[in-house]
């Protein structure tokens, strides 16, 4: 007895052969008890184009294979396909090598019965079951279902343009449809007039008298309150007067020094920034908690609350008040070198006076970025030992591609290799130690080599590695730095 022929390609071979028998373990097509063919028959019916067995092949090739629509169901969808081309009389004309595949029509489908209606016209049926029938589809990429989600047009036939609405609807002719959408161009002007004019033009009333132009006077008495960002005008109930925001300081400066916990400090510390600002109370009070929390926040690396304190700062000390500037300018320039931001490096270069640049802070800094433009790694490493106030912790955060840049030239500079106790000293490491395990965390530890009463370190076949290392380094600039 011989098996009854498929009524669609075999997927065996990915479409390369036709099979008298059927792919799946349940064949798709209806039993027959039909003799089998003869073989002039059967020929016949396997003289399928090329293309379509293309298609069935890219249908159950692993890679385009979806778990969510089942083998059962792509082989059915394949065979109303195929079928429906046969007897259209478009088998030879569809573009098959761009048509949607079974598993995403069948997604599709399972789209549309979840945004459409239950029951839907024949006409509609007829049209949904033809994917050809307007045209050449789209490319087969997959949608995220974050993109269903937000964009309502996809919820109808994929081919088509228009939304789900325009997909549930039939017209009888070019006239109606015009009529219609001119209805709704009507419809959709006359709900943005209502909308402008219960808007714009019918006076809010507030059940709360207006709020008062001038700055809160606040009235609280606690000494610790958490940050809350404002979403309404602040209630004077909630806001600490600068005397309490005082013993606040005082109170935080201790917890500082006996419990170093950041969190709680500079959750505290915005706090009383914002109690200061919807008071409009700028003076040297205010000076001194911006500058504080500068401080700490360079100590625990949090270059964001950094920066806004040093925003701030810098407008308090055009306003003449009391503090140090020479120090947070200093800190300034090298956190502008850090970001590589020439043009506000040169702007804040340029509101120096004569006298701040003598100042031994922004002297320091100055020389730093002129030892950085000129290539100077000698005297850059001599000013990174030797950095006042806290500018060490601003160094820090770019002072490993300096290092990085540095190795680079040594490795064209002296071969075939020098000794390590150089490196540490040229580039301000604290310890043989140290500079091994940084060419070591360089993937650098075979340039490495012991001899007997000193280790050197192997300039001729490290000058790749740290090439590349430092564009790698020289290319990315973390400039937000929030913890």
């Amino acid at each position: 007895m011989t098996t009854a022929q498929t009524a669609y390609p075999s997927q065996n071979g990915y479409g390369a052969t036709y099979n008298s028998t059927p792919p799946p373990a349940n064949p798709p097509v209806p039993e027959t008890s039909a003799p089998a063919p003869a073989p002039e028959a059967a020929k016949a019916k396997i003289d399928w184009p090329d293309s379509v067995r293309f298609y069935v092949q890219r249908s159950f090739n692993p890679s385009n294979m979806d778990s969510t629509v089942s083998r059962e169901e792509m082989e059915k969808k394949l065979k109303e396909i195929i079928s429906q081309a046969k007897e259209s009389g478009v088998m030879y004309t569809i573009d098959w090598d761009n048509m949607r595949l079974p598993q995403q029509l069948i997604k599709d489908e399972r789209i549309r019965s979840l945004m459409s209606p239950a029951v839907m016209s024949q006409s509609q049926t007829q049209a949904s079951s033809k994917p050809w029938a307007n045209g050449t589809p789209p490319s087969s990429k997959k949608r995220k279902s974050t993109d269903i989600s937000e964009d309502s047009s996809s919820t109808g036939a994929p081919w088509r343009k228009g939304g789900a609405l325009e997909g549930r609807i039939t017209y009888s002719s070019p006239d109606k449809r015009q009529a219609m959408d001119d209805a709704l161009a009507k419809s959709k002007l006359e709900k943005r007039q209502r909308r402008f004019d219960r808007e714009y033009k019918t006076p809010r009333r507030s059940p709360t008298p207006e709020p008062s132009t001038g700055p809160v006077v606040g009235t609280c008495q606690t000494l610790e309150k958490r940050y809350l960002r404002l979403t309404a005008a602040p209630k004077p109930s909630q806001v600490r007067p600068e005397y309490i925001l005082r013993q606040t300081l005082e109170l935080l400066k201790k917890k500082w020094r006996k419990e170093s916990n950041y969190s709680y400090i500079c959750d505290q510390f915005k706090s009383m920034r914002q109690d200061l600002t919807v008071q409009r109370i700028k003076n040297e009070f205010t000076v001194s908690v911006y500058e504080i929390h500068a401080r700490i926040a360079l100590e625990k690396g949090d270059l964001g609350e950094y920066n806004q304190c040093q925003t701030q700062l810098k407008a308090l000390y055009q306003l003449g008040l009391k503090g140090n500037p020479s120090e947070f300018k200093a800190y300034r320039i090298l956190y502008f070198i850090h970001t590589a931001n020439r043009a506000a490096l040169n702007d804040a270069i340029k509101d120096l006076t004569t006298a701040e640049k003598s100042e031994r802070p922004i002297k320091h800094a100055l020389d730093v970025r002129s030892s950085l433009a000129l290539g100077n790694y000698h005297r850059f490493f001599q000013l990174y030992l030797d950095t006042p106030n806290m500018g060490a912790y601003l160094m820090d955060m770019f002072v490993a591609r300096e290092r990085l840049a540095a190795l680079s030239n040594i490795c064209k500079a002296y071969k075939p290799e020098v000794r390590l106790r150089f490196i540490t000293e040229e580039l301000g490491f604290e310890s043989d130690a140290d500079a091994a395990q940084f060419i070591i965390d360089q993937n650098g530890g075979h340039l490495l080599e012991e001899r007997p009463e000193y280790i050197v370190f192997l300039t001729s076949k490290a000058g790749a590695i740290f090439e590349a290392a430092k564009q790698q380094a020289f290319s990315r600039v973390d400039i937000k730095g929030q913890i």
